[in-house]
């Protein structure tokens, strides 16, 4: 049920329950554990764009976070006899051992365009025990007082509560901040050789410098940039010090706003495998994973010590900045995905090298 009182109806599978939250579509064909289980996703009922989902099953290897992270899920059709050696669980087993409610035999095409022309929508997602029917009026009514999730600081309900070490017995440390972090982009910092510190979002700017890194990254999260305000103020006085940081997608719309730009909300957001960025400087375009609804004003930089360095092929978005006299970079794209194009993966490569330099 959308809020503009339009619904589908479908077969129920998952968890028995009734959700709510902002409906989004991903156009990846692979990669549904990841998407799931990505704390981007918090606030939100995810649609599947690809028509046939969980044939290769549920593997806790593949996971971004400990447990799915959205609040439901909508698909064509379910394959619930999945073929393949790393299979632990069913979809449908996952979901109702998770307590998430998943919808299937619905049309994705008609909710997808519907969405990509008016706009991201609130929803409710309710499934059923059997024998049960639903009000409609009653739905109706409720959908149109859904309260949105992004006025809501979701970072501060997916991300870390105590600080804690991961060491690669490398020459560098730095510090992560976790608004939402995926294991994808630990791993890609430990690979390279680096002593990761991940740390809330609530700890200080001065209890971050008392840690001596090297260098600091802020990590992918969910929502509203402008609720993550003590985030915002925290780098900008870790900026002060010229330490390297490098922001990736909520991370790189966090140093435009401590940095006095401006973000603001897409039509309908950026997620799947397939978007292609160009590199300003190369004019070479890239392949890039996406999972963000909220963009960087192109026009808020001209304000700033901040220029663009990638801008999205498809909407001319902002898609990467970077700062005039400081080392100071971020991403909107996510080079750690996985699974996902290995295009922009040199990035964490770029990280190292300024450390290598700078630190």
């Amino acid at each position: 049920m959308l809020e503009d009182g339009s619904f589908v109806k479908g077969s129920g599978f998952g968890a028995t329950k009734k959700i709510s939250g902002e409906v989004v579509f991903n156009t990846g064909m692979v990669g549904y554990t990841e998407a799931i289980t990505d704390p981007s996703y918090k606030g939100q009922i995810l649609m599947q764009t690809y028509p046939l989902i969980g044939n290769y099953g549920v593997y806790e290897e593949h996971f971004e976070s400990e447990t799915p992270q959205i609040e439901g899920y909508i698909i064509r059709e379910l394959c619930e006899t999945p073929s393949h050696w790393s299979s632990q669980l069913t979809l449908g087993q996952w979901f109702e051992k998770s307590g998430v409610p998943g919808i299937q035999y619905v049309d994705t095409r008609m909710l997808t365009k519907k969405i990509r022309n008016q706009g991201t929508m609130l929803g409710i997602l309710q499934v059923f025990k059997k024998g049960e029917n639903p009000d409609l009026k009653d739905l109706i009514k409720e959908a149109k007082e859904i309260p949105d999730p992004n006025e809501r600081n979701l970072v501060a309900e997916v991300s870390s509560k105590k600080v804690k070490k991961i060491d690669a017995n490398g020459n560098f440390d730095v510090v992560l901040i976790d608004c939402g972090v995926k294991k994808s982009i630990i791993k890609n910092l430990v690979t390279r050789g680096l002593n990761v510190t991940l740390v809330p979002p609530k700890m200080t700017a001065s209890e971050i410098l008392a840690l001596k890194p090297d260098g600091v990254v802020i990590s992918s999260g969910p929502g509203n940039p402008k609720m993550c305000k003590n985030v915002i103020e925290n780098v900008l006085q870790i900026a002060e010090t010229n330490l390297p940081i490098f922001g990736i997608c909520l991370g790189m719309q966090i140093i435009t706003l401590s940095m006095g730009g401006d973000t603001y909300k897409l039509r309908f957001g950026h997620r799947g495998q397939n978007h292609p960025c160009i590199d300003l400087s190369t004019e070479r375009c890239y392949i890039t994973s996406q999972n963000h609804g909220y963009a960087v004003d192109a026009n808020s930089l001209e304000k700033t010590d901040l220029y663009a360095t990638f801008i999205n092929a498809n909407d001319k978005t902002i898609e990467g900045v970077a700062h005039k006299k400081k080392k100071i970079f971020g991403i909107q794209f996510h080079p750690e995905a996985s699974p996902g194009p290995n295009d922009s993966d040199y990035m964490f490569d770029h990280f190292l090298e300024i450390l290598s330099k700078y630190a």
